[in-house]
Protein backbone atom coordinates (compact mmCIF):
# COMPACT_ATOMS: atom_id res chain seq x y z
CA UNK A 1 0.00 0.00 0.00
CA UNK A 2 1.48 3.76 -1.61
CA UNK A 3 1.24 6.29 1.47
CA UNK A 4 2.14 9.79 1.30
CA UNK A 5 4.08 11.29 3.73
CA UNK A 6 4.28 15.00 4.13
CA UNK A 7 7.72 15.70 5.56
CA UNK A 8 9.78 19.13 7.03
CA UNK A 9 12.99 19.12 4.91
CA UNK A 10 14.27 22.61 5.91
CA UNK A 11 13.36 25.34 8.13
CA UNK A 12 10.10 26.32 6.79
CA UNK A 13 10.15 24.01 4.03
CA UNK A 14 8.05 20.50 3.33
CA UNK A 15 8.34 17.91 0.77
CA UNK A 16 5.84 14.83 -0.53
CA UNK A 17 6.99 11.66 0.11
CA UNK A 18 5.81 8.24 -0.58
CA UNK A 19 6.55 5.26 1.42
CA UNK A 20 5.23 1.46 1.47
CA UNK A 21 3.00 -0.03 4.18
CA UNK A 22 2.45 -3.42 4.90
CA UNK A 23 -1.21 -4.29 5.95
CA UNK A 24 -0.94 -7.32 7.12
CA UNK A 25 1.22 -5.94 9.64
CA UNK A 26 -0.31 -3.55 13.04
CA UNK A 27 -3.54 -1.47 12.53
CA UNK A 28 -3.70 0.98 9.67
CA UNK A 29 -5.20 4.70 10.88
CA UNK A 30 -6.57 7.55 8.65
CA UNK A 31 -5.20 10.40 10.83
CA UNK A 32 -8.14 13.08 11.18
CA UNK A 33 -7.02 15.68 13.65
CA UNK A 34 -3.64 16.96 14.72
CA UNK A 35 -2.41 19.29 17.18
CA UNK A 36 0.38 21.48 16.52
CA UNK A 37 3.08 21.51 19.45
CA UNK A 38 6.01 24.12 20.24
CA UNK A 39 8.52 21.27 19.79
CA UNK A 40 6.76 21.10 16.52
CA UNK A 41 7.51 24.80 15.81
CA UNK A 42 11.46 24.51 17.24
CA UNK A 43 11.70 22.11 14.05
CA UNK A 44 9.52 23.96 11.67
CA UNK A 45 11.12 27.19 12.81
CA UNK A 46 14.88 26.16 12.99
CA UNK A 47 15.44 27.32 16.17
CA UNK A 48 16.82 24.05 17.46
CA UNK A 49 20.63 23.52 17.32
CA UNK A 50 21.46 22.93 13.82
CA UNK A 51 23.35 19.76 14.49
CA UNK A 52 20.05 18.33 15.69
CA UNK A 53 18.47 19.99 12.28
CA UNK A 54 20.70 17.96 10.71
CA UNK A 55 20.44 14.76 11.93
CA UNK A 56 16.49 14.94 12.22
CA UNK A 57 15.54 16.49 9.11
CA UNK A 58 13.53 15.06 6.37
CA UNK A 59 10.74 14.41 8.63
CA UNK A 60 7.18 14.10 9.30
CA UNK A 61 6.05 16.62 12.36
CA UNK A 62 3.79 16.04 15.04
CA UNK A 63 2.98 13.70 17.83
CA UNK A 64 -0.21 14.92 18.99
CA UNK A 65 -3.03 13.26 17.17
CA UNK A 66 -6.51 11.52 16.56
CA UNK A 67 -7.47 9.12 13.70
CA UNK A 68 -10.18 6.28 12.19
CA UNK A 69 -9.04 3.09 11.79
CA UNK A 70 -9.14 1.44 8.59
CA UNK A 71 -7.95 -1.76 8.78
CA UNK A 72 -6.87 -3.91 11.39
CA UNK A 73 -5.21 -7.38 11.25
CA UNK A 74 -4.95 -7.78 14.81
CA UNK A 75 -8.86 -7.63 15.22
CA UNK A 76 -8.94 -5.41 18.26
CA UNK A 77 -10.58 -2.78 16.58
CA UNK A 78 -13.32 -2.08 13.78
CA UNK A 79 -13.02 0.07 10.93
CA UNK A 80 -13.87 3.33 11.80
CA UNK A 81 -12.94 3.40 15.35
CA UNK A 82 -11.73 6.88 16.84
CA UNK A 83 -8.69 6.31 18.48
CA UNK A 84 -5.72 8.23 19.80
CA UNK A 85 -2.12 7.89 18.64
CA UNK A 86 0.42 6.90 21.20
CA UNK A 87 3.73 8.21 19.24
CA UNK A 88 6.00 6.63 22.03
CA UNK A 89 7.48 3.67 20.46
CA UNK A 90 9.01 0.95 22.96
CA UNK A 91 11.65 -1.53 21.31
CA UNK A 92 12.44 -3.01 24.80
CA UNK A 93 10.87 -3.06 28.27
CA UNK A 94 12.06 -2.27 31.76
CA UNK A 95 11.61 -3.56 35.16
CA UNK A 96 12.18 -0.06 36.34
CA UNK A 97 12.35 2.67 33.50
CA UNK A 98 9.41 3.54 32.30
CA UNK A 99 8.92 3.76 28.04
CA UNK A 100 9.07 7.14 27.78
CA UNK A 101 12.19 7.04 29.29
CA UNK A 102 14.10 4.83 27.92
CA UNK A 103 17.03 6.11 25.70
CA UNK A 104 16.16 2.81 23.17
CA UNK A 105 12.46 3.85 22.45
CA UNK A 106 11.35 5.77 19.60
CA UNK A 107 9.35 8.93 19.47
CA UNK A 108 6.81 10.37 16.31
CA UNK A 109 8.18 13.58 15.71
CA UNK A 110 11.61 13.30 16.97
CA UNK A 111 13.16 10.36 16.03
CA UNK A 112 10.97 8.42 13.73
CA UNK A 113 8.39 10.05 10.98
CA UNK A 114 5.49 11.51 12.82
CA UNK A 115 1.19 11.72 12.37
CA UNK A 116 1.59 14.01 9.31
CA UNK A 117 0.64 11.34 6.74
CA UNK A 118 -1.89 9.90 4.61
CA UNK A 119 -1.98 6.61 6.87
CA UNK A 120 -0.01 5.73 9.48
CA UNK A 121 0.65 2.14 10.61
CA UNK A 122 0.94 1.30 14.42
CA UNK A 123 1.28 -1.83 16.86
CA UNK A 124 -2.96 -2.16 18.51
CA UNK A 125 -0.87 -1.82 21.90
CA UNK A 126 0.08 1.92 20.76
CA UNK A 127 -3.40 2.95 20.11
CA UNK A 128 -6.52 3.96 22.68
CA UNK A 129 -10.45 4.11 21.63
CA UNK A 130 -11.97 7.64 22.29
CA UNK A 131 -15.20 7.59 24.07
CA UNK A 132 -18.06 8.24 22.22
CA UNK A 133 -19.39 12.01 21.64
CA UNK A 134 -15.74 13.41 22.68
CA UNK A 135 -15.08 17.01 21.02
CA UNK A 136 -12.31 16.07 18.52
CA UNK A 137 -10.61 19.25 18.52
CA UNK A 138 -9.97 18.69 22.73
CA UNK A 139 -9.14 14.63 21.65
CA UNK A 140 -6.60 15.94 18.69
CA UNK A 141 -3.98 17.00 21.69
CA UNK A 142 -4.62 14.17 24.16
CA UNK A 143 -1.15 13.13 23.78
CA UNK A 144 -0.17 17.13 25.93
CA UNK A 145 -2.92 15.73 28.40
CA UNK A 146 -1.26 12.68 28.54
CA UNK A 147 1.78 14.63 29.73
CA UNK A 148 0.20 16.19 33.25
CA UNK A 149 -1.32 12.76 33.80
CA UNK A 150 1.97 11.48 33.86
CA UNK A 151 3.46 13.57 35.90
CA UNK A 152 0.86 13.66 38.66
CA UNK A 153 0.95 10.01 38.89
CA UNK A 154 4.59 10.08 39.57
CA UNK A 155 3.96 13.04 41.89
CA UNK A 156 1.69 11.22 43.96
CA UNK A 157 4.40 8.27 44.12
CA UNK A 158 7.44 10.72 44.84
CA UNK A 159 5.69 13.62 47.38
CA UNK A 160 4.58 13.19 50.88
CA UNK A 161 0.66 13.20 51.81
CA UNK A 162 0.48 16.66 53.37
CA UNK A 163 -0.84 18.44 49.74
CA UNK A 164 -3.27 20.99 51.39
CA UNK A 165 -1.02 23.53 48.73
CA UNK A 166 -0.43 23.28 45.41
CA UNK A 167 0.99 25.60 43.38
CA UNK A 168 1.33 25.43 39.29
CA UNK A 169 3.43 28.08 37.49
CA UNK A 170 2.99 29.11 34.34
CA UNK A 171 -0.11 30.54 32.42
CA UNK A 172 0.32 28.74 29.11
CA UNK A 173 -1.62 25.39 27.77
CA UNK A 174 0.41 23.07 29.80
CA UNK A 175 -0.05 24.62 33.19
CA UNK A 176 -4.17 24.78 32.33
CA UNK A 177 -4.06 21.42 31.59
CA UNK A 178 -1.53 20.45 34.90
CA UNK A 179 -4.03 22.36 37.02
CA UNK A 180 -6.70 21.39 35.96
CA UNK A 181 -5.87 17.66 36.29
CA UNK A 182 -5.00 18.51 39.51
CA UNK A 183 -8.18 20.05 40.96
CA UNK A 184 -9.64 16.82 40.13
CA UNK A 185 -7.13 14.36 41.14
CA UNK A 186 -6.79 15.72 44.45
CA UNK A 187 -10.13 17.95 45.07
CA UNK A 188 -9.25 18.46 48.75
CA UNK A 189 -6.22 20.32 47.83
CA UNK A 190 -6.00 24.47 47.15
CA UNK A 191 -4.49 24.74 43.82
CA UNK A 192 -2.32 28.11 43.29
CA UNK A 193 -1.68 29.00 39.51
CA UNK A 194 0.71 31.70 39.43
CA UNK A 195 1.90 33.62 35.68
CA UNK A 196 2.74 36.59 33.99
CA UNK A 197 -0.05 37.31 32.35
CA UNK A 198 -3.58 38.04 34.04
CA UNK A 199 -5.94 37.68 30.95
CA UNK A 200 -4.44 33.91 30.22
CA UNK A 201 -4.86 33.84 34.43
CA UNK A 202 -8.71 34.86 33.98
CA UNK A 203 -9.09 31.44 31.89
CA UNK A 204 -7.90 29.17 35.12
CA UNK A 205 -11.72 29.70 36.73
CA UNK A 206 -11.33 26.14 38.56
CA UNK A 207 -8.28 27.26 40.37
CA UNK A 208 -8.44 28.41 43.83
CA UNK A 209 -6.09 31.24 43.37
CA UNK A 210 -4.49 33.38 40.43
CA UNK A 211 -1.45 35.18 41.28
CA UNK A 212 1.27 37.59 38.79
CA UNK A 213 4.38 36.24 39.65
CA UNK A 214 5.19 40.05 40.80
CA UNK A 215 2.49 40.10 42.91
CA UNK A 216 2.90 36.85 45.20
CA UNK A 217 1.84 37.42 48.97
CA UNK A 218 4.60 37.46 51.27
CA UNK A 219 3.25 35.35 53.48
CA UNK A 220 2.30 32.52 50.41
CA UNK A 221 3.40 28.89 51.49
CA UNK A 222 3.04 25.89 49.66
CA UNK A 223 3.51 22.26 50.14
CA UNK A 224 4.47 21.00 46.57
CA UNK A 225 4.96 22.78 43.24
CA UNK A 226 5.11 21.96 39.62
CA UNK A 227 7.00 24.15 37.07
CA UNK A 228 5.26 24.12 33.95
CA UNK A 229 7.31 27.57 32.45
CA UNK A 230 10.01 26.29 30.35
CA UNK A 231 12.74 28.42 28.42
CA UNK A 232 14.04 31.75 29.68
CA UNK A 233 11.08 31.52 32.20
CA UNK A 234 12.41 28.49 33.95
CA UNK A 235 15.06 29.91 36.15
CA UNK A 236 12.82 32.51 37.68
CA UNK A 237 9.80 30.00 37.89
CA UNK A 238 11.98 27.23 39.83
CA UNK A 239 13.75 30.24 41.83
CA UNK A 240 10.33 31.18 43.40
CA UNK A 241 9.12 28.14 44.07
CA UNK A 242 12.00 27.76 46.06
CA UNK A 243 11.35 30.77 48.18
CA UNK A 244 7.63 29.57 48.91
CA UNK A 245 7.93 25.94 48.92
CA UNK A 246 7.63 24.41 52.61
CA UNK A 247 10.59 22.19 53.81
CA UNK A 248 10.60 18.34 52.32
CA UNK A 249 8.25 19.49 49.18
CA UNK A 250 8.69 18.04 46.03
CA UNK A 251 9.12 20.38 42.92
CA UNK A 252 8.16 18.72 39.47
CA UNK A 253 9.65 20.24 36.46
CA UNK A 254 8.02 20.16 33.45
CA UNK A 255 9.10 22.82 31.37
CA UNK A 256 11.41 22.44 28.42
CA UNK A 257 14.28 24.45 28.69
CA UNK A 258 17.16 24.22 25.35
CA UNK A 259 20.15 25.77 27.65
CA UNK A 260 21.01 24.28 31.30
CA UNK A 261 19.11 25.91 34.00
CA UNK A 262 20.66 27.70 37.07
CA UNK A 263 18.81 26.50 40.50
CA UNK A 264 19.62 27.94 43.95
CA UNK A 265 20.90 24.35 45.19
CA UNK A 266 21.99 26.10 48.91
CA UNK A 267 18.11 26.01 49.63
CA UNK A 268 17.88 23.02 47.83
CA UNK A 269 19.77 21.51 50.03
CA UNK A 270 18.44 23.55 53.50
CA UNK A 271 15.08 22.60 52.94
CA UNK A 272 15.29 19.38 51.46
CA UNK A 273 13.71 19.34 48.69
CA UNK A 274 12.24 16.96 45.86
CA UNK A 275 12.97 17.61 42.31
CA UNK A 276 12.11 15.50 39.73
CA UNK A 277 11.45 15.95 36.00
CA UNK A 278 8.95 14.69 33.46
CA UNK A 279 9.17 14.50 30.41
CA UNK A 280 5.99 12.55 27.33
CA UNK A 281 4.04 9.70 28.31
CA UNK A 282 3.34 6.07 28.03
CA UNK A 283 0.27 4.08 27.09
CA UNK A 284 -0.89 3.57 30.82
CA UNK A 285 -1.13 7.22 30.88
CA UNK A 286 -3.17 7.74 27.83
CA UNK A 287 -5.65 4.84 28.92
CA UNK A 288 -5.31 7.47 32.20
CA UNK A 289 -6.25 10.22 30.39
CA UNK A 290 -9.30 8.44 28.82
CA UNK A 291 -10.48 7.41 31.79
CA UNK A 292 -10.50 10.97 33.36
CA UNK A 293 -12.62 12.06 30.25
CA UNK A 294 -14.96 9.57 31.42
CA UNK A 295 -14.93 10.07 35.10
CA UNK A 296 -15.10 13.99 34.31
CA UNK A 297 -17.26 15.10 31.30
CA UNK A 298 -16.10 18.49 32.28
CA UNK A 299 -12.59 17.83 31.58
CA UNK A 300 -13.14 18.12 27.89
CA UNK A 301 -15.75 21.15 28.50
CA UNK A 302 -12.55 23.21 30.29
CA UNK A 303 -10.28 21.93 27.80
CA UNK A 304 -12.20 23.20 24.93
CA UNK A 305 -11.30 26.18 25.99
CA UNK A 306 -7.71 25.41 24.63
CA UNK A 307 -8.97 24.82 20.66
CA UNK A 308 -7.45 28.32 19.38
CA UNK A 309 -6.85 28.08 15.47
CA UNK A 310 -9.06 25.32 13.43
CA UNK A 311 -7.03 25.08 9.87
CA UNK A 312 -8.73 22.89 7.04
CA UNK A 313 -5.72 21.40 5.48
CA UNK A 314 -6.99 19.92 1.74
CA UNK A 315 -4.06 20.66 -0.22
CA UNK A 316 -0.08 20.76 0.76
CA UNK A 317 0.15 24.83 0.38
CA UNK A 318 -2.64 24.82 3.47
CA UNK A 319 0.63 22.64 5.72
CA UNK A 320 2.77 25.49 5.54
CA UNK A 321 -0.12 28.57 6.34
CA UNK A 322 -1.00 26.12 9.36
CA UNK A 323 2.38 26.79 11.09
CA UNK A 324 2.62 30.43 10.33
CA UNK A 325 -1.02 30.92 11.92
CA UNK A 326 0.48 28.95 14.54
CA UNK A 327 2.83 31.08 15.07
CA UNK A 328 0.69 34.54 15.52
CA UNK A 329 -1.56 32.68 18.29
CA UNK A 330 -1.56 34.13 21.51
CA UNK A 331 -2.91 31.03 23.38
CA UNK A 332 -4.29 27.78 23.08
CA UNK A 333 -3.69 25.34 20.33
CA UNK A 334 -3.93 24.92 16.52
CA UNK A 335 -6.02 22.37 15.29
CA UNK A 336 -5.50 20.61 11.71
CA UNK A 337 -8.41 19.00 10.18
CA UNK A 338 -6.38 16.70 8.31
CA UNK A 339 -8.21 16.19 5.23
CA UNK A 340 -5.63 15.77 2.63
Amino acid sequence: MINTVYRLCAPRRFEIAFSDIDVTEGVIVRPTHLSICNADQRYYQGTRDIKVLKEKLPMALIHEGIGQVVFDNSGQFTPGDRVVMVPNIPTETDEYIAENYLRSSKFCGSSADGFMQEYYQLAPERLVMLPEGIDLDVAAFTELVSVSTHAITRFKAIAHNRRETIGVWGDGNLAFITSLLLKKSLPHSKIYVFGINREKLSDFSFADGTYLTTEIPADMQLDHAFECVGGNGSPIAIEQIIGVIRPEGTISILGVSEYPVAVNTRMILEKGLRLFGTSRSGQADFRRTIELYREYPEIPIYLSRLVGNTVEINQFADIKEAFETDIKKAFGKTILHWNI
